[in-house]
């Protein structure tokens, strides 16, 4: 995909009701730039370090929480402690490697989920995340 024009970001920015700061357009621009992935907050934080852009752990978490409750981003917690960070937010559902650490999305609509339970009085079902855990296999 290559490089994002920063006018391009900064537009999404502002068109999901945030403000467009430099920190802000900086990151939206290393998480977009490289198509659809799913990636920490560590991770962002790296690539941020690695591209010089100056900038602490604790603002790239406020960002992707940002940046997730603006619609810009989906929230995937697949460990007890490691939450992921989909720049693909429609509705899908995912692999992840165990050992590695690494994320894929389930392609196409292979996944039915059946037989839900009715939700309490006045709630609804927003989404249904599933999460099918791979290792490699086991020889005997």
């Amino acid at each position: 995909m290559g490089q994002i024009c920063t006018a391009h970001i900064e537009q999404q920015v502002r068109d999901a009701g945030l403000r467009p700061t430099r920190q802000r357009v900086a990151l939206a621009q290393l998480l977009f730039a490289k198509g659809d992935r799913h990636l920490s907050a560590e991770e962002l934080h790296e690539e941020a370090q690695a591209a010089g852009v100056p900038v602490s752990l604790a603002t790239v978490y406020n960002a992707l929480h940002q940046f997730t409750e603006a619609g810009m981003l989906r929230i995937l917690a697949v460990e007890g402690s490691k939450t992921y960070f989909d720049t693909n937010t429609s509705d899908h559902h995912h692999y992840f490697v165990e050992g590695e650490n690494k994320v894929y999305d389930i392609e196409g609509t292979a996944v039915k989920v059946m037989n839900l339970p009715e939700p309490p009085e006045g709630m609804e079902i927003a989404n249904v995340d599933i999460v099918v855990r791979l290792r490699p296999k086991r020889t005997s």
